[in-house]
């Protein structure tokens, strides 16, 4: 009798690592084009299967003092958090889960708020370059492809402290899922979207590169986003700005208004019907319309 492969599919009898069209990532390549000298990124590993790889790096970097740099990347995540413990489902080597460890020790506490912001600035540079695909930024934290006409979220960023003057910052890209595979209605791929490359190894150097250079900046200007000119590349990204809105607040209060700007700390501006400008620093964006 044949031992049961644990990585088999019930009742397939196929491995899940067996699609060729999603290869495994090339851990070796991804150190050797991300761990150098003087670099940001000082350790990058790869795992076949985890629950959540921002709750895996949170416990580490407090058990063993890290230093900012190490990314931890999964193939498959089988307890993924989004915002507000939202459940991220995709299937094995589907698309780029990973997160990062930082000390942004040089920028005020206040000014962090950028840090998700800045993320989606880099992870849209990242998809462009490497999938030559147009994306859009949802504030404060999802990533948006065009499919079909339609908005579909493609990625999303959960930023955690670490709770030792660190902060760990979580990304999922959805890259080769298929209409038969996306979670919701409103959910899209890379590969939906037209992308001319699903590789996932150049999109996640890609991307990773264009992390450390936003960080370099931002820290460098000690946070000051508009110095270092984040902000505008975030407006410019940010389908959020000029649509109506309703923002679901904490404490069951909702607000609608325009988004007319995002703010020196990173909120979203709304004009209400009253006629006041109301920042939102936190809550769930819903766009109403154009």
């Amino acid at each position: 009798m044949t031992p049961r492969d644990d990585s088999e599919s019930p009742g397939t009898g196929r491995s899940r690592w067996s699609d060729l069209d999603r290869p495994p990532l090339n851990a070796t390549a991804l150190r050797r084009g991300l761990v150098r000298e003087g670099a940001l990124w000082r350790e990058v590993e790869v795992v076949q299967r985890t629950g959540s790889t921002n709750s895996d790096l949170v416990a580490r970097a407090a058990a063993e003092k890290l230093e900012e740099g190490v990314v931890l990347v999964a193939e498959e995540q089988t307890a993924a958090r989004g915002r507000l413990d939202r459940r991220w489902v995709a299937p094995a080597r589907s698309g780029l889960f990973f997160s990062v460890l930082l000390r942004p020790r040089e920028v005020p506490v206040e000014r962090w708020g950028w840090l998700p912001l800045l993320t989606g600035v880099a992870v849209a540079t990242g998809l462009a370059r490497a999938a030559g695909v147009d994306t859009a930024l949802k504030w404060p934290n999802d990533v948006l492809v065009t499919v079909g006409g339609e908005e579909r979220k493609t990625g999303g960023i959960l930023v955690e402290a670490t709770g030792d003057g660190g902060v760990v910052v979580g990304v999922g890209v959805n890259v080769s899922l298929r209409a038969d595979e996306l979670p919701v209605a409103t959910a899209g791929s890379l590969a939906l979207a037209g992308a001319v490359s699903t590789d996932r190894d150049p999109l996640l150097r890609g991307m990773l590169r264009a992390l450390e250079e936003w960080y370099g900046r931002w820290r460098g200007a000690g946070g000051d986003a508009g110095a270092c000119g984040l902000q505008e590349a975030y407006a410019a990204g940010c389908a959020t700005l000029g649509r109506v809105v309703r923002a679901e607040l904490p404490g069951d209060r909702a607000l609608v208004g325009e988004a007319v700007a995002v703010d020196g700390d990173g909120r979203l501006v709304l004009a209400t019907e009253a006629g006041v400008q109301e920042p939102v620093g936190a809550g769930d964006i819903v766009h109403l319309r154009m």
